[in-house]
């Protein structure tokens, strides 16, 4: 039997949340790893614990030469790249009326043209791979809609679209192209962000109050994790 070669992954805003758990997943798997964010402080974190499999840089996914080069980093340090997660984002919670377009586009610039920059400098890998793999992280605000979250929800149910178009177009090398929604994380930095607010702006609820109120939400009974959307620990194949 042919063992296939491990993995090489990129993961976008991977130095903290949910990135940070995918990438530690697929390094636990045996699979090399380039995690990307902006966030110095993070990046060294990060690159600390994923260890010699990883590489950790720092790339602002708005920037088309920054996301170039940090693809061409990984396949010169690695060989290849036939695996993509794409989890930068970022998040403001604003009345419509206080949305300033500079919000707007830094919100839509991160979470969907960054995402479509990624993609776009790494699909010739992908398809040379013949198994290339895309995962994004959109949210459950891509499938509706959420008040103060103008830009958000919109660059989520964008992303969603981007995807879908991606997959269709590059089905035929063997390249599957896939979103996961996950609900609020309250141990993320986003999530912490959102709460913070809810506490500031909601009606003298504590923060474990308010918590609790949307585990009751959820199926599970819990508010999610980061491991919810870690993938399975099994080597990659």
């Amino acid at each position: 039997m042919t063992i296939a070669p491990s993995r090489v992954a990129l993961v976008t805003g991977g130095a903290s949340g949910f990135g940070l758990a995918i990438a530690r997943s697929l390094v636990d798997t045996g699979a090399r790893v380039t995690v990307l964010d902006v966030n110095d402080e993070n990046l060294k974190g990060a690159a600390a614990s994923l260890g010699e499999r990883a590489l950790a840089l720092r790339a602002d996914v708005r920037s088309p030469a920054a996301v170039g080069d940090a693809v061409a980093a990984t396949v010169d340090a690695f060989g290849g790249l036939d695996t993509v997660v794409l989890s930068a984002g970022v998040i403001h919670i604003k009345p419509i009326e206080e949305v300033t377009e500079a919000d707007w586009e830094l919100t839509l610039d991160v979470n969907l043209k960054g995402a479509f920059l990624t993609l776009q400098a790494t699909a010739p890998h992908l398809r040379r791979s013949g198994r290339g793999r895309v995962v994004a992280i959109s949210s459950d605000a891509g499938k509706r809609g959420f008040p103060f979250t103008q830009a958000y929800c919109a660059s989520k149910f964008g992303l969603i679209g981007l995807i879908e178009s991606f997959a269709v177009e590059v089905a035929g090398d063997r390249v599957t192209a896939n979103c996961v929604c996950p609900v609020g994380c309250p141990t993320t930095g986003m999530g912490q962000q959102v709460l913070d607010w809810k506490v500031r702006h909601g009606d003298g609820r504590s923060p474990v109050e308010i918590l609790a109120t949307a585990a009751r939400t959820n199926p599970l009974g819990r508010n999610a994790t980061e491991a919810d959307i870690m993938s399975p620990r099994r080597r990659a194949s």
